[in-house]
């Protein structure tokens, strides 16, 4: 930790003061003064109210223990569990139908139905990617995974391979943007002629544009439910110069949005990682950022893309985004950070650290008229994680309207975007939405932090079904379609986003292709993915379904899930484990764990692709690590193993996560040892599980992460 410097009461890590002052204020028309007073007014009045929520949220988990343990053995009462829970105030009063008011919301959040990144924003490469994921190459896409069913052989180019991606995209088109008369596969030439492509769309509407000249570099722009795909004629290309129509490859416009992540994908527990986090941010939001890596013995260097310039059919210039919309995760309520300590010496709430800085990072495109804008409207977009209830959903309201007032902007141009991942948000969404009905841009359901929480909460109702198990049960089902329905019937669909949660195999694109469909089906207008390339191929799934049409399908049906439902608690009621099967699921779960956690507090990686117990490469975060601790914590509460046996499956597993990792050179082995930072790490979020706030894992992480540092 470096000097402080004190300023309004606060002492703030110098690292972080002088980033402020000489990077972010600059230029924004906020004076240091205006900007610290404002942070130390943060501190002072909203710091209480942000540990009295914490300790409702402690308080209601005490009550809902105690029910549960004076429960034991009993059958569950449905009717008499649901009366205790609006008695102590965990299920709120519902009120009167409404529809959200939020207004200045970019076409990309409100209109246009399309995939969604999410990347730890202190990767400035990934970060960069992701940004310039608008558009991505869906021949690459489908000859370099395993979409079409196998992966590419060798590293020369496989060109019956190649003939199987461009069918594949012939027969996409034919299906999204069918000819008039004929097959895609059967064009021989395309070009522009009065405003109109030739040959004729059946659908001639569908034709957006083009740029370049017809037999050079003709670029045809076609419009599909919304999205904007490009057919690329070029026949110097070593693709267009074999293809009959001189067709080189087919682009989509695919990352619609990007969340540059500051919470679970990223490892910030100082001054200097906070900084590294808002750094990155800044960069984007001035266009500045850039990286410089090797790649295949070059140098390269990343730039975040231009817009792009068509005709349109009428005659008139087109200019299309050349970038994903970019939203930052702040992170929740719970977390405090050393980087800024208050008057009386508590460390700040992170959360309301986060709220003043990434947006004063973002004035600077709110400032920009002209080059790589990020918000046309004038917005800035906040995605705000693990809110528990309408209360906290309230509570952040009330931040960013003092953050606003801090730094001199029009009311609401922080748009809220709310994460359903907790409980009690889930029951109680519709009040969560009227909280931030002026500000709410999206909701998202979270399982995987949601399935952790649905462990937690009923820690004490008895033993849980395996992880696996869960995602068939009548509460999940319940929650994935409540969370469409009660956003359609609060009047989201034109104004703000229902998405749906991350595919987590990045390594899976053919079984993507075929199970994520299932999302724009539910009615979501983004679904999170890993990857650019998976941003290209779920692209395909929005050119297929139409949103728009399948949303007001589901308004028209009505409602689905029941709150009874979604408070279906999953218990394994009455069901033995066999000893294989307990030996598979606390192996698994602590395999998962230990993979996850010996990257995150040796060397600060809060998201990657770790293997799993198969050799699987899955993509893991706190949320995955969380499912799995609790998962264990409860088991362990309940007799179902002995901490002797999680222990013994905890160092067997330690083994093999070392055995993953020994061809990197900056990791250091668990095993024998047993005696590592990282180790410990997991231990305390397995056998001091039950007792973490809400389950969760950044309380030990960031604890654990200290003290590595400290010693090195």
């Amino acid at each position: 930790m470096s000097a402080r410097v004190e300023t309004y009461g606060l002492k703030v890590d110098e690292v972080l003061f002088r980033f402020v002052e000489e990077k972010v204020l600059p230029g924004v028309g906020v004076s240091s003064s205006a900007f610290w007073n404002g942070m130390a007014e943060l501190a002072q009045e909203f710091g209480p109210e942000n540990r009295r929520l914490l300790a409702v949220r402690a308080e209601l988990q005490s009550k809902l223990n105690a029910w549960h343990r004076a429960q034991s053995g009993k059958p569950h009462g449905a009717a008499a569990y649901t009366a205790f829970l609006r008695e102590i105030g965990y299920l709120v009063p519902e009120g009167p139908d409404f529809s959200i008011e939020t207004q200045g919301v970019d076409p990309e959040i409100a209109d246009l139905p399309g995939p969604q990144l999410v990347v730890p924003v202190t990767n400035a490469r990934f970060a960069l990617n992701a940004a310039n994921a608008r558009w991505g190459s869906l021949y690459d896409a489908l000859y370099g995974t395993d979409a079409l069913g196998d992966t590419p052989k060798g590293t020369g180019y496989d060109a019956a391979r190649g003939a199987r991606v461009i069918a594949w995209g012939r027969a996409h088109l034919d299906r999204v943007a069918p000819l008039a008369a004929g097959s895609w596969s059967d064009v021989g030439a395309l070009s522009v002629l009065s405003g109109a492509l030739v040959p004729e769309l059946k659908d001639p509407t569908q034709f957006a544009g083009h740029s370049g000249e017809e037999g050079k570099d003709l670029r045809v722009l076609l419009r599909v439910n919304g999205l904007l795909l490009e057919v690329v004629v070029d026949p110097t290309h070593p693709i267009g110069a074999t293809d009959k129509a001189s067709i080189a490859d087919i682009r989509l416009e695919s990352a619609l949005s990007t969340i540059m992540d500051c919470e679970d994908s990223v490892a910030c527990v100082d001054a200097e990682d906070k900084v590294g986090a808002y750094t990155n941010w800044l960069g984007l939001m001035t266009g500045a950022l850039s990286e410089t890596f090797e790649k295949g013995g070059k140098t390269l260097t990343r730039q975040m893309a231009p817009d792009r310039d068509y005709v349109s059919p009428a005659g008139d210039t087109l200019s299309v985004k050349g970038r994903s919309l970019m939203l930052v995760r702040n992170v929740g309520h719970l977390m405090t950070n050393p980087a800024i300590l208050d008057a009386e010496g508590n460390e700040i709430g992170e959360g309301l650290m986060d709220a003043l800085i990434t947006v004063a990072c973002a004035m600077h495109d709110l400032q920009k008229s002209s080059g790589a804008r990020n918000s046309l409207h004038g917005s800035v977009y906040v995605v705000k994680p693990k809110m528990h209830g309408p209360e906290e959903v309230g509570f952040a309201v009330r931040i960013f309207d003092h953050v606003e007032k801090v730094l001199g902007l029009p009311a609401n141009t922080v748009k809220l975007g709310i994460m359903d991942e907790e409980r009690r948000t889930s029951i109680n969404l519709k009040e969560c939405i009227r909280a931030a009905k002026t500000r709410v841009a999206f909701i998202n359901t979270g399982f995987l932090d949601r399935t952790g929480d649905e462990i937690h909460t009923s820690m004490d109702a008895g033993p849980m079904l395996p992880k696996g198990d869960m995602k068939s049960t009548a509460w999940i089902r319940s929650y994935e379609e409540r969370n469409v329905d009660i956003g359609l019937a609060c009047g989201l669909q034109g104004k703000a986003q229902i998405g749906k949660g991350m595919w987590a195999m990045p390594d899976a694109m053919a079984e993507m292709l075929k199970q994520k469909t299932a999302h724009p089906l539910a009615g979501a207008s983004c679904a999170w993915v890993p990857s650019p390339t998976a941003a290209t191929l779920h692209a395909t799934h929005y050119h297929a379904i139409n949103v728009k049409a399948r949303q007001v399908e589901l308004k028209a049906a009505g409602s689905r899930g029941t709150l009874e439902e979604l408070l279906t608690i999953p218990v394994a009621h009455g069901r033995n484990f066999s000893d294989e099967e307990i030996s598979q699921e606390i192996e698994n779960n602590a395999q998962g764990i230990l993979g996850y956690v010996v990257r995150w507090v040796d060397l600060g990686v809060g998201c990657s692709k770790v293997p799993d117990i198969h050799d699987v490469a899955l993509m893991e975060d706190r949320a995955t690590c969380r499912i799995s601790s609790q998962a264990l914590a409860n088991w362990l509460r309940h007799g179902v193993v002995n901490a002797d046996r999680v222990m013994e499956a905890m160092k067997k597993m330690a083994a093999v996560v070392d055995r993953q990792n020994a061809a990197d050179p900056a990791y250091r082995p668990m095993a024998p040892g047993y005696d590592g930072v990282a180790f410990k790490a997991a231990c305390d979020l397995v056998f001091d599980g039950a007792d973490q706030p809400s389950g969760y894992t950044e309380p030990v992480l960031h604890r654990r992460r200290l003290e590595l540092k400290a010693a090195s």
